[in-house]
C-alpha cells in the first residue's frame, strides 16, 4: 500500500500520473525486476483498516493528514499475472 500525501493542497504527481494509467503502474524493489501492479484506491472500512496499520507503522502520516485540508488517498498495489 502507499499513501498519497503531498503535503499541500493537491495529490503528488506520481498519484496522478498512477491513477491516469493504472495499466502501466509496476514497482521496483530493493534493486529487482520491476513487477507489473494494478492499483485500486481503498474507501470506507477498507481504507480505515488500512489507515490504521499505516500510522502504527508511520505515525508522522497521522501528523500529516491533520494538516491536510484532504483525506490522503491510499492505494493497494496488486500484482499483476
Amino acid at each position: 500500500m502507499v499513501v498519497a500525501s503531498g503535503g499541500g493542497d493537491r495529490h503528488p504527481g506520481w498519484y496522478v500520473n498512477l491513477m491516469a494509467h493504472p495499466d502501466l503502474a509496476s514497482i521496483e524493489m530493493h534493486g529487482r525486476v520491476a513487477v507489473p501492479v494494478t492499483p485500486h484506491r481503498l474507501d470506507g472500512a477498507d481504507r480505515e483498516q488500512a489507515w490504521q496499520r499505516i500510522t502504527a507503522a508511520q505515525p508522522r502520516y497521522e501528523k500529516y493528514q491533520r494538516k491536510a485540508d484532504e483525506e490522503y488517498p491510499v492505494v493497494r498495489l496488486s500484482s499483476r499475472p
